[in-house]
């Protein structure tokens, strides 16, 4: 997979995932919601970690930095 994510995209994510679960641990946010927040935060940690996002690619954009040679 080509990466298309830049730095700050990634800890970006990275914070939206650990906010998710900081709040469902806490017992603010419960039921379907926190399903559905959960999935979005675990995509969220995923792409981050592999520095690629398929809605990127589809969309064409691309936040990485690329090396001009």
């Amino acid at each position: 997979m080509k990466k298309n994510m830049g730095s700050a995209d990634k800890i970006i994510r990275i914070l939206i995932a650990i906010v998710i679960a900081v709040l469902y641990w806490k017992d603010i946010i419960s039921g379907t919601l926190a399903i559905v927040l959960l999935i979005v935060g675990a995509i969220f940690l995923l792409t981050s970690l592999i520095s690629s996002c398929p809605l990127y690619s589809i969309f064409k954009i691309n936040t990485c930095k690329v090396k001009e040679e």
